[in-house]
């Protein structure tokens, strides 16, 4: 898989490359680009909102770290149809896709504050999803995506604790030699606790990895679209729930493992009752939770692959989420 992404997005004839292409994609499907595009930028993405005489579109170009998102969106659609846009079109070699308007975002159609009801069914979806995919993780991992299957963490985290300068290791944001080194006799016990992990045997599937309300298309009559995979990666399912109750938790003022939480985190289990039971499920959840946060880290080193003087404003993401390994959420 190839990516021009290291010329960056101020490179004219990148940008005209990219117009190009969505121009003829777009004639393609029958409409035309009818004004402008606006711009986001981002170390891990180029995003632009194109207007056409269909409504608007959107192209997104992954830079290098996250370029495997725009083939494994033409796949998830296909084996998802109902909990995925379609893709107009997509270059998975050049990390581009085009996708059409998916309306409001669940944050903005409750309003920002998480609605339990919303959630409980939006998690429900998202578990077909993931179900749905579990027989075809070869595939995804053929694609590029990062496999971060319960097996390869305990690796990834010694790799990841080699990487002194993604961890800022006395740093300003980093880690104080102190909690290096208290990550580093982690290693034994936490490759104990992926081990079993693995045991208990819930199949790997797309872990998405950064679900929020902000990525997730919904309606009032509780259709759910669930986008923006860039961080995603083939691992154990239940991960999913380290930044889910956590973004609910935040948004709500919570208490870890309260009422709401657990009524969530039960909703989101339940379509796997039909070959576990109960208690252990509640303890894959809890196991996947802990082990995630060094997916977290991985997937913001990913997405900080870039020689854009951008990734500096989100530098302190790598050690902070990996230092939450020693501080465990409730679940």
């Amino acid at each position: 898989m190839t990516t021009d992404g290291r010329r960056g997005w101020a490179d004219a004839q990148r940008q005209d490359e990219a117009r190009d292409w969505l121009v003829g994609r777009l004639a393609a499907a029958g409409r035309r680009v009818t004004g402008p595009v606006e711009a986001r930028v981002r170390p891990w993405s180029l995003v632009w909102r194109v207007p056409t005489d269909a409504g608007p579109v959107w192209f997104k170009a992954n830079n290098p770290g996250t370029v495997h998102e725009a083939g494994l969106l033409a796949v998830l659609a296909e084996l998802a149809p109902d909990h995925l846009l379609a893709p107009i079109a997509v270059d998975a070699a050049r990390g581009w896709s085009l996708l059409p308007d998916g309306g409001a975002s669940l944050r903005e159609l409750v309003g920002g504050q998480p609605d339990l009801d919303h959630w409980e069914h939006a998690l429900t979806a998202y578990a077909a999803l993931q179900r749905a995919v579990a027989q075809r993780v070869e595939g995804l991992l053929a694609l590029g995506v990062p496999d971060h299957r319960p097996e390869r963490l305990p690796a990834l985290l010694s790799d990841l604790l080699d990487d002194w300068e993604s961890l800022r290791i006395g740093a300003d944001g980093g880690l104080s030699t102190e909690t290096y080194d208290r990550l580093r006799a982690e290693l034994p016990a936490y490759a104990d606790r992926c081990r079993r992990l693995a045991e208990i045997g819930v199949p790997a599937t797309i872990q998405h990895d950064d679900l929020h309300d902000g990525n997730i298309f919904a309606t009032p009559a509780g259709d759910y679209r669930f986008f923006d995979w860039g961080d995603a990666s083939v691992a154990h399912p239940f991960g999913t729930l380290l930044v889910t109750l956590r973004s609910i938790r935040y948004a709500s003022e919570r208490e870890p493992g309260g009422p709401a939480l657990t009524r969530l985190r039960d909703a989101y289990l339940e379509p796997w009752t039909d070959a576990y039971d109960r208690a252990t499920l509640v303890e894959a959840a809890r196991l996947a939770v802990n082990v995630t946060t060094v997916s977290r880290a991985l997937s913001w080193r990913r997405s900080l692959d870039t020689a854009g003087p951008a990734r500096a404003e989100y530098a302190e993401a790598v050690p902070g989420w990996l230092a939450e390994l020693l501080t465990p959420d409730e679940v």
